[in-house]
């Protein structure tokens, strides 16, 4: 039970700094610290998830900086997309699955590790795709900026049903790189994408007969919770560089680890 709730605490701690890299390590958490496999630990993972994003959206709707009409049309394109992921996940095996995640981590951590360096002014210009009104902060709908949004939350699905990930490694970089929105917004928004998708996805595996150990994943959910707003307090005491930079360090980490378990684990 300790094990569960310190790994859920850390899982959540991650989410909330981050807003994006929760999903990432709550696998790893469980598939290693309770060796469950990669179509156990799956789901479990994104209730926690989810759950914990769930409350960092309802902060960051309450300080206005969750742009909600993007958020709902991401769910909207992602759910049904983390229903195919799914359907793929149960038809690969642990060894594939494994591997597949360690080098998702691997390509995540070093992209963040040279946005780190590189710093601020590094960010590319952003497209037409998606605009924002600079006087409100909020998205100026058009065909692209519809395309864009939908996009982000149809790759954001597929990841999370294939991986049990949360998504945010998806929509935090993409906002960035094809919007002008601040960064506080794109981490809010991403958090209340992450619910939304994740929970849509928890209740298709629901649906289809996907066993959830009760103890396991309200503990582990709870802790989630509590980790994630411990994060968000201690985002405004870090720099994003910092922040970066340690998240890197950590999914290379786990990445290696899971690759090792990988290969030397059978077909």
């Amino acid at each position: 039970m300790g094990l569960t709730l310190l790994l859920g605490a850390l899982v959540g701690a991650v989410l909330g700094l981050t807003g994006a890299g929760g999903g990432m390590l709550a696998v790893p958490a469980l598939v290693v610290g309770l060796h469950w496999s990669m179509q156990q630990a799956a789901p479990v993972a994104l209730i926690a998830v989810a759950f914990g994003a769930a409350v960092g959206a309802v902060e960051g709707l309450r300080r206005g900086l969750v742009r909600y009409r993007a958020a709902v049309c991401m769910a909207l394109s992602g759910i049904p997309f983390s229903s195919l992921g799914q359907w793929l996940a149960h038809r690969l095996s642990q060894q594939v699955l494994l591997l597949a995640f360690s080098l998702l981590m691997l390509w995540v951590a070093q992209r963040l590790w040279r946005q780190a360096r590189a710093g601020q002014e590094a960010r590319l210009l952003p497209t037409r795709l998606g605009l924002i009104d600079p006087a409100t902060g909020r998205f100026l709908w058009s065909p692209a900026t519809l395309g864009l949004v939908a996009g982000i939350g149809a790759l954001t699905g597929f990841m999370t049903g294939l991986l049990g990930v949360g998504g945010g490694f998806v929509i935090v970089p993409l906002l960035r790189r094809f919007t002008r929105l601040p960064m506080q917004g794109i981490v809010a928004t991403s958090l209340l994408v992450i619910a939304l998708v994740g929970g849509g996805a928890v209740l298709n595996a629901w649906w289809r007969g996907q066993p959830f150990p009760a103890q396991e994943t309200l503990l582990f959910s709870g802790a989630t919770a509590l980790g994630m707003l411990a994060g968000r307090r201690a985002a405004a005491h870090l720099s994003a560089r910092q922040v970066q930079q340690g998240f890197a360090l950590v999914l290379a980490g786990v990445a290696l680890g899971l690759m090792l378990k990988a290969l030397t684990s059978g077909p």
